[in-house]
């Protein structure tokens, strides 16, 4: 690989009195997780040099555990089964699990770096500074000066990008509550992002706040390990099974959307297969929840309903608040972990671009067209911001395909492409779902996987028209 001062080249441009060095056409992707590896691979395809900054030392972003961000524990399996997880051009084996480990999904991004040959494209140990806006002499489309550093150090660089793809990830910023009196609780508190091992629950009284996946599944290990274990949800959620009428559960659930039922009747269908599965948790204290099936994902445990069933979780309502040693719940019961895991999501953070790049409004979500694509500038685009009900990764091979043909045809086509644009500006803000989905933090980049797979595909024929 060249040294980074081959890469740097002369500097063309100046910025602020610091040389900028130009690197003509090719496109920065920042992150070398799944979905930056995607980027990289189909931009290339596309004919595009592409740079990639990494600032850990290895691929698969936060699915490599031994990366500082990782907010991936020991027992982490796929909640999405291989299918709906692999990228389209490079299956997993066939002789892996429905719901491969993580390290085995860091095994899988590795081979694929290495049978595209992405690896001679990233700069590890390299972190993105900032990325600004820069005018084109020539009058085409906003170029960008991005400066990056030694993660551990080092001088800084502008270097300046036909377009940047961020693919920095979105569930490694916590999002940690605010409850009266938690500065003074005397007990030990921590985020699910801290959490790696079993053996940090042992022996201990463990209060798990929060029903997204990652709670359920460390409230599961607190109920083999722990010696008490509260469970605390703020409302009330639909929990799926892993496996439905003998086979992965997202596998049925795209069957039944491909048979293009009305969303009534998915509902129905859905709601049966639940009580013939799950049943009703109500009857084991789990609020009832406050929404129809398919308005937002349900949360995917298969265990959790056994371990409610044999005593191992106590289902609890919501934290009032914190005493020094006690925690006051919403119902006036109180009690007394001595451990309190805040499994209480993420929020997206790209604190390396001005807010008003990603149209981002005042609770902090970015309003991006087509769940992608800068509103503001179009050699912008964000890929992977999205939660979908399957597996992000084949979703995001498309998106970096749209992506690389968008770029291509911006460049070939520069007015009938800002026709298109301005198009998918005016979809508002577009959900990609049938049905209503919750507007909350937690909710925020929900997808059906089949809805938006079926824009994509929309949007792919209208840049080929284009083109």
């Amino acid at each position: 690989m060249t040294s980074f001062d081959e890469l740097a080249g002369g500097a063309t441009h100046w910025r602020d009195g610091e040389p900028v060095y130009d690197r003509g056409d090719t496109v920065c992707v920042i992150g070398a997780g799944g979905t930056g590896l995607t980027a990289i691979k189909n931009l290339r395809e596309a004919g595009f040099g592409v740079d990639c900054y990494e600032r850990e030392t290895g691929v698969g972003g936060g699915w490599n555990w031994r990366h500082d961000r990782s907010p991936v524990y020991s027992s982490t399996h796929l909640i999405s089964s291989k299918p709906f997880t692999q990228f389209p051009d490079f299956p997993m084996p066939d002789d892996w699990p429905d719901y491969p480990h993580h390290s085995q999904l860091l095994a899988y991004f590795e081979r694929y770096a290495d049978h595209f040959s992405l690896r001679e494209h990233i700069w590890f140990g390299t972190e993105v500074a900032r990325v600004e806006p820069a005018d084109d002499p020539a009058g085409g489309p906003p170029r960008w000066d991005v400066t990056v550093r030694g993660s551990r150090g080092g001088a800084p660089r502008t270097m300046r990008y036909a377009a940047v793809v961020v693919a920095n990830g979105h569930n490694w910023s916590p999002k940690m509550p605010e409850y009266e009196g938690l500065e003074d609780f005397r007990g030990k508190v921590i985020h699910a992002s801290q959490y790696k091992d079993a053996s940090q629950l042992r022996g201990r009284k463990v209060l798990v706040v929060g029903a997204g996946n990652t709670g359920c599944d460390i409230a599961v290990e607190a109920a083999q390990q722990a010696a008490k274990c509260w469970h605390s949800t703020r409302r009330g959620y639909w929990y799926a099974p892993k496996y439905a009428l003998g086979k992965p559960a997202d596998q049925v659930n795209d069957r039944i959307l491909a048979m293009r039922l009305p969303f009534r009747l998915r509902q129905w269908l859905l709601q049966r297969t639940i009580n013939m599965t799950v049943g009703d948790l109500t009857r084991f204290g789990l609020p009832k929840p406050d929404h129809g099936l398919l308005e937002m994902h349900p949360l995917v445990n298969s265990q959790l309903p056994y371990y409610l069933g044999h005593g191992g979780i106590t289902p609890l309502p919501d934290v009032k608040r914190f005493d020094r040693t006690d925690v006051v719940l919403t119902d006036g019961r109180t009690i007394d972990p001595d451990l309190v895991v805040f499994a209480t999501g993420y929020r997206p953070s790209f604190d390396f671009l001005a807010p008003e790049l990603l149209s981002t409004d005042s609770a902090g979500r970015p309003r991006l067209a087509l769940q992608m694509l800068s509103r503001t500038h179009p050699t912008l685009a964000v890929a992977g911001l999205l939660q979908p009900d399957s597996g992000v990764f084949t979703l995001a091979h498309w998106q970096a395909v749209f992506i690389a043909q968008w770029l291509r045809v911006l460049d070939a086509s520069p007015t009938r492409a800002q026709a298109l644009w301005a198009k998918l500006r005016q979809e508002g803000d577009r959900r990609f779902t049938a049905g209503k989905v919750t507007d909350s933090t937690r909710h925020w980049f929900e997808v059906s996987h089949f809805v938006y797979l079926q824009e994509l595909e929309k949007s792919l024929h209208e840049l080929e028209a284009v083109r």
